[in-house]
């Protein structure tokens, strides 16, 4: 199974991809981790691009956590199934503000080797702040998921949509039931 966790910032997709990737023994490739470099400097689409292609090569089974739709044709180019995690508003901004206080608190490093750990005045005070970010993105985001369920490109791909925090909890434990590389129930 190749598949890939999207969803507004906040809204649990890198829960969500661990919980696939423990349930089906696959691995686990976070865009975010592939994207920042030391001192949240990005990393330019040429280099990024390579690296996804490098943590994808010879993998038969791979969950990938994040959008970057700019990186749609090399990470769905296999995907068999698309995970939309879609909780509500309030919900996302929440769990938003819950992590990167969270983070802020505990300061451990993001991603490794990058240095890169949230601050209270990044988080909450900042151009940069992650909160923002979810306030600004979660209604555009939303109106291109739901376009991309109807797009003709993508109707070979397996969508699923989460609502709900027992939404997932349900379709994690009917994942048991999938067998990676072949997609079957």
């Amino acid at each position: 199974m190749k598949i890939n966790v999207i969803g507004t910032s906040g809204s649990g997709k890198s829960t969500v991809a661990r919980g696939i990737t423990q349930k089906l023994n696959i691995p686990y490739i976070q865009l975010d981790a592939l994207f920042w470099r030391a001192d949240w400097q990005g990393t330019p689409d040429d280099l990024f691009f390579a690296k996804i292609e490098a943590a994808l090569a010879g993998k038969n089974d791979w969950v990938i956590d994040g959008n970057y739709k700019r990186t749609q044709s090399i990470k769905w180019r296999d995907v068999d199934m698309i995970v939309w995690v879609d909780y509500s508003f309030l919900r996302t901004l929440y769990q938003a503000v819950r992590r990167a206080a969270v983070r802020a608190w505990q300061q451990d490093e993001i991603w490794a080797g990058t240095g890169n750990r949230e601050t209270f005045r990044k988080s909450f005070f900042s151009r940069d702040s992650i909160i923002l970010w979810t306030l600004k993105t979660y209604r555009n985001n939303r109106r291109q998921y739901e376009t991309l369920l109807t797009d003709a490109r993508w109707q070979h791909v397996r969508f699923v949509r989460l609502r709900s925090p027992k939404e997932t909890q349900s379709f994690l434990s009917d994942l048991s039931l999938l067998k990676p590389s072949t997609g079957l129930l």
